[in-house]
């Protein structure tokens, strides 16, 4: 009997199994003690008997369930910072951000500084100073870029991190006046290596564990169990194992990470930083802490494509601006290597075909069969090396909502339409054999999979569906079920996951949601979640 006072039959749902055809699906499924013991039709014998013994029984009114989501890339202790913050997505103007910063400042007065997100530099013309920001009040003022590959702050911020003093460190650009002053503007490594690192000295532990707490709730709300960060350091993951051991040793989200090198001083510092991430990932694996590991390094190679910072084979059609990569292939190839001998993985973000070609190199030259290796974005590539990802191994980790028609408005100019037509090429990365784990890039872009897979099946915009704008490159879009499968034991398979999580299939943790769909693409865009599960245990109910 107790048995079965820990057992669930889901009964009249549509589960998942890489197909969304209604012919294709089972109908039923068994939970215990967390896991899937049973999925089929309900007509089985196993039903039968499980119905007699008393089994606690939902009827899923014939809705969809899926595996539970895992975000294939996005900034865990960000995402949660990003739920407080003054958000300017959508600003078309500086009076329009000027406003919003005020509100704000004005409803919190108790804060010591006003922390902003989603700026985009079309917002301004391009323009970023602290004059623009200083008469909103004396506390300081971090506007992150939509991208997070810029800060722009206001005087009191500057001169709370002492910029005005600094050199600008290698790969990164503290924008600067006539008179050699700090303007504003802090842009690539600056990010990483000044304003992270003072933002997290200031802010005490418990603000982040309650920004934790705050991105697992927001995530389990979208139908998201698992994660895999793109970024994670020191701050983030002292915060992280806080959070668990106060939650009695176990988090209600599966965590996995890259530890994020920077390009620093030298070869010797760089090498450091892979030697720091192999000692965690040899404490947190698969073995000794599935639920939180650390799976091997992260490496930011270029730019992005709206500040005109991607590497690209050929100049901005724009600027005949040609931009060197973060990371030349002669910094790159000594870390790789590195990494692979240690078995690391390696997530190489390589948004310009430049970048992506060199990632792709390095990757070739270092890595061994089966490590699972892994470009991030891939937002531009070159039909040579779209086909080299599924030869190589290497796991193509794409994040669809990037690809939003709304936010690529610039992209004719700056990159012409010859090059638009390779734009987010996921069918031809996946055609030629690589594996696809979708991502969302949170807080960059909304953390939501529908709308996401939205965007991968249909090309068209989520953001603004009413504009009208037409889809892009609409010849690489995916099926739907081959963005559900990307979007769950594709990002399972990325992180050597795919034997616990990611599908649903008896002996797997019992993950999945529940969600009200017509089971097509167009549909996503008004799909609701339901439910979500965690390990047997309902999480989240809409």
């Amino acid at each position: 009997m107790a048995d079965q006072q820990s057992s669930i039959l889901f009964t009249n749902g549509r589960f998942f199994n890489g197909s969304i055809s209604p012919s294709n699906l089972d109908s039923a499924m068994v939970v215990r003690d967390g896991k899937i013991v049973y999925i089929g039709p309900a007509s089985s014998p196993e039903i039968k008997v499980f119905e007699s013994s008393g089994i606690k029984t939902q009827d899923l009114e014939g809705q969809h369930v899926l595996p539970g989501f895992i975000d294939g890339h996005m900034h865990f202790l960000m995402l949660g910072q990003s739920l407080h913050k003054v958000d300017l997505d959508g600003c078309e103007s500086l009076a329009e951000i000027r406003s919003r910063i005020s509100k704000y400042a004005a409803e919190n007065p108790g804060k010591e500084r006003v922390l902003c997100m989603g700026w985009m530099h079309s917002m301004t013309d391009g323009q970023a100073k602290a004059s623009m920001l200083d008469d909103l009040g004396p506390r300081p003022i971090y506007i992150d870029s939509k991208d997070l590959h810029s800060v722009w702050c206001n005087s009191a911020a500057l001169k709370e991190m002492g910029v005005q003093d600094m050199p600008d460190p290698a790969g990164g650009t503290i924008e600067r006046d006539a008179d050699g002053k700090a303007s504003g503007l802090l842009s690539e490594a600056c990010v990483l290596l000044i304003v992270w690192p003072y933002l997290s000295k200031v802010l005490p532990i418990e603000e982040k564990m309650a920004a934790l707490k705050a991105a697992i709730k927001a995530y389990h709300e979208v139908g998201t169990t698992g994660c895999i960060d793109m970024a994670m350091d020191e701050n983030a993951w002292e915060a992280i194992l806080a959070l668990r051991e106060a939650e009695g040793g176990k988090l209600p989200m599966r965590v996995a990470a890259h530890w994020c090198i920077l390009p620093g001083a030298g070869e010797a510092s760089r090498l450091a930083q892979v030697s720091r991430a192999i000692e965690l990932q040899q404490q947190f694996n698969n073995t000794t802490s599935p639920d939180l590991r650390v799976l091997g390094i992260k490496i930011i190679c270029d730019g992005v494509i709206d500040a005109c910072t991607a590497a690209l084979a050929e100049p901005y059609t724009s600027n005949t601006h040609s931009e060197d990569p973060i990371w030349s292939p002669e910094m790159l190839s000594p870390v790789v290597k590195k990494a692979c001998e240690a078995n690391l993985q390696c997530a190489l973000h390589a948004i310009g075909d430049l970048a992506v070609h060199n990632a792709i190199n390095a990757l070739s030259a270092h890595g061994t069969p089966g490590q699972r290796h892994r470009i991030e974005h891939l937002e531009l590539t070159s039909p040579s090396d779209a086909a080299r990802l599924g030869k190589l191994g290497i796991t193509a980790s794409i994040q669809p909502v990037h690809a939003d028609p709304a936010i690529l408005r610039a992209w004719p100019r700056l990159l012409g339409p010859q090059r638009l037509k390779r734009a987010f090429a996921y069918k031809d990365f996946a055609d030629h054999g690589a594996v696809l784990a979708i991502g969302s890039d949170s807080p960059t872009a909304p953390h939501a999979p529908l709308k996401n897979l939205y965007v991968a099946t249909t090309r068209r915009s989520a953001k603004q569906p009413e504009a009208g704008d037409a889809p892009v490159s609409e010849e690489f879009r995916l099926g739907v079920g081959q963005a559900v499968t990307a979007a769950t034991r594709g990002a399972a398979y990325s992180c050597f996951a795919e034997g616990r999580i990611g599908s649903l299939e008896v002996g797997m943790e019992a993950d999945f949601v529940v969600v009200e769909w017509k089971g097509e693409g167009e549909g996503l865009l008004g799909a609701r979640i339901r439910e979500t599960w965690f390990g047997g245990e309902k999480v989240f109910e809409g």
